[in-house]
């Protein structure tokens, strides 16, 4: 009787594994398959402190500070051809009394450059730090003007400077980069 019961599982198993679906599968939509991942990575971060907005030693102004970043990593065929868009984020924390612009200049190998960002900072005092937001999106056009960058070039600018000028600038900033994988 044992048999018999293993016999007929055995069959009904087999049966149901010959008329599985299997049938309707469709393996060319493999070919289809599109992946979109995003990469979130650190740009650039400095600290700078109002003293560096004063030449002590010749008691005169600096009105501009710059300041250059490698990015290698934006080269390249690889990724020109995948990349879609990107957002970047820009975070300041001012604690000196005085207002500031900032430009982002991407630049290609040559110094030419490819795409210009730029925000203003509002001003801010030790005691009340004020934080100040920057977010510039791109899309696939924009993006591949910045791919041939090979740098980013940082340019801080402050109105006006004095040898008691106390506080710190901060910047941190991210980028998302959204990916298409065919």
């Amino acid at each position: 009787m044992e048999t018999n019961i293993f016999k007929l599982f055995f069959l009904l198993t087999y049966t149901l594994l010959c008329v599985s679906c299997f049938e309707d599968t469709d393996f060319n939509q493999a070919n289809e398959l599109v992946v979109r991942p995003e990469i979130e990575l650190d740009l650039i971060y400095f600290n700078l402190e109002a003293s560096k907005f004063y030449d002590y030693t010749n008691n005169t102004e600096i009105l501009v500070i710059k300041d250059t970043t490698d990015l290698d990593f934006l080269g390249g065929n690889d990724i020109t051809d995948i990349l879609k868009g990107a957002d970047f984020f820009f975070e300041f924390t001012n604690s000196i009394p005085r207002g500031f612009n900032v430009s982002f200049d991407f630049l290609n190998q040559a110094d030419v450059s490819k795409y210009l960002m730029q925000t203003t900072v509002a001003s801010g005092n030790q005691d009340a730090p004020v934080v100040s937001y920057f977010v510039q999106s791109l899309d696939e056009p924009q993006i591949k003007e910045l791919t041939k960058a090979k740098k980013v070039l940082v340019t801080v600018t402050i109105p006006s400077s004095s040898q008691d000028l106390s506080g710190v600038l901060n910047l941190q900033s991210k980028t998302t980069y959204y990916l298409q994988i065919e």
